[in-house]
């Protein structure tokens, strides 16, 4: 068992009784003692760097600069944010009180919700572990972590990492696989954080409800990318590819198709080869063979990666090879995808991109509206007008203009999905609401209160004073 760690299963009852215990002690913690709490997690975490980047090589062969910039910056922006704005954050938000509440101050107060589960997935096993932690830990909250079993050496380091910052009774990390999670799920948690599929989101959701848990899901789905005629080609293509081939394609917000103007589709093709080429080696054993690629998360993805670029129907135009040894399998491009096959049905969360030729953007519009909310969508445009009228005709839980990716790691903009995608947000002053009761607090501050002309028995100046109400106040 990995120091820091709870055993699988068993003790999950005392543990959580043990926080049960603690939260009222943290619901009391000010600013000074939250934010001390986020500085050392600050501090150790960027002391301990290199044992992240050796635990995410181990896990799947991440490269040490992408840790750094998907997995290890992310939380430490969240960190910074958190640290600097707490105060404002946990001040109480004084809103207006109308006349008819005549001597009443109203305030919204922000409370941690108390005992809340964390589930991380184990695509970004360490930003999105520790990202929504951060927004648990400036809340209050006493925090359950239930880390992926498909990522043992960076759950083992997070063990290790929390174990030693934080008591049991306020964070614990609990590692273990499918039955860990769904015995973690029998409990009357407060608050429920869900990051993975839309169909395991379902179980999360219907378990929850059981207690009447709040719920933030971060699900996921088919992100498009809409390439229109006025684009800038080359400068498009080379972020598109970026954000599909980082971490081998296996990110929630990555570009999932392409639906391309057909008077740029193959320029756009083209570019993209070019991109793939410059960025991870112009042949296919040094693109095997390159340290900045990473590989497939378990034997299980792999094979359905590749049985749903074999019943694509499409041409693939470079890639399509694989090493199963390695679980590598290499950035593709694929073009004349049938719409109706299996790879246009599920979210592919790997190194494949199909792109698509359409006559118009009207066509990519209706593509993805009939099609199930998206987590991300993006689009490149030459024109603003453009943009806006294509996010007025659509609907996703965040959106990307002329880049891919980035939206989701700014700390200032809630990340979340909608409908299918997901609910709830996270992220900066989002995922601290996510954590926290919203308390509505009204204070009489007079003898003389608003109902004291409006108390039975009601006579005919009572209800004179209910008539001047209704057409007054």
């Amino acid at each position: 068992m990995t120091p820091g760690a709870i055993p699988a299963t068993t003790g999950l009852a005392e543990l959580f009784a043990a926080q049960g215990a603690a939260r009222w002690r943290l619901a009391a913690t000010g600013v000074a003692e939250r934010r001390a709490k986020l500085k050392a997690l600050l501090e150790a975490l960027l002391a301990r760097r290199g044992e992240v980047q050796a635990a995410l090589a181990r896990d799947f062969r991440k490269p040490p600069e992408e840790v750094d910039l998907t997995e290890l910056y992310p939380v430490v922006a969240e960190l910074r944010l958190a640290i600097r704005r707490l105060g404002s954050w946990m001040k109480p938000r004084r809103v207006p009180t109308p006349l008819a509440f005549f001597g009443c101050a109203s305030s919204v107060v922000h409370e941690p919700k108390g005992q809340v589960l964390i589930i991380s997935p184990w695509n970004y096993p360490l930003f999105l572990t520790l990202g929504p932690l951060v927004s648990a830990l400036a809340a209050g909250n006493c925090c359950i972590i239930k880390p992926s079993e498909f990522t043992p050496h960076t759950s083992a380091f997070l063990a290790s990492l929390l174990g030693q910052l934080f008591l049991r009774e306020e964070v614990a990390v609990v590692e273990g696989a499918a039955d860990t999670a769904q015995a973690l799920l029998e409990l009357p948690f407060d608050h429920v954080f869900f990051t993975g599929s839309p169909a395991v989101g379902r179980v999360v959701m219907t378990a929850a409800a059981r207690h009447l848990s709040s719920l933030t899901l971060e699900l996921g789905g088919k992100s498009p990318v809409l390439v229109d005629a006025d684009a800038d080609v080359e400068d498009a293509a080379r972020k598109i590819a970026w954000g599909k081939f980082i971490n081998a394609g296996q990110t929630c917000v990555a570009p999932d198709h392409v639906l391309v103007h057909a008077q740029v589709h193959d320029r756009l093709v083209a570019a993209l080869v070019d991109a793939v080429k410059r960025s991870y080696g112009e042949t296919p054993e040094a693109r095997r063979t390159s340290p900045d690629f990473a590989r497939i998360i378990n034997d299980r993805h792999l094979a359905r990666l590749q049985s749903l670029l074999a019943a694509s129907g499409g041409q693939v135009i470079l890639g399509g090879d694989a090493d199963p040894g390695s679980r590598y399998l290499a950035p593709t491009l694929v073009t004349g995808v049938d719409p109706a096959s299996p790879l246009m049905d599920e979210e592919i969360f790997g190194p494949i991109l199909p792109v698509l030729k359409v006559a118009s953007l009207d066509e990519a519009v209706a593509f993805v509206n009939a099609r199930p909310k998206p987590l991300a969508l993006y689009l490149f445009t030459g024109t603003r007008a453009g943009a806006e009228d294509l996010l007025a005709r659509t609907t996703s839980g965040g959106a990307c203009l002329n880049d891919t990716v980035l939206q989701f790691g700014q700390p200032n903009l809630p990340a979340g999905g909608v409908g299918n995608s997901g609910s709830g947000r996270a992220h900066g002053q989002a995922g601290f609401l996510a954590f926290s009761n919203e308390r509505a607090v009204l204070r009489q501050r007079t003898a003389y209160g608003p109902t004291r002309f409006l108390r039975p028995p009601y006579t005919r100046f009572v209800r004179r004073m209910v008539e001047l109400t209704l057409r007054f106040f």
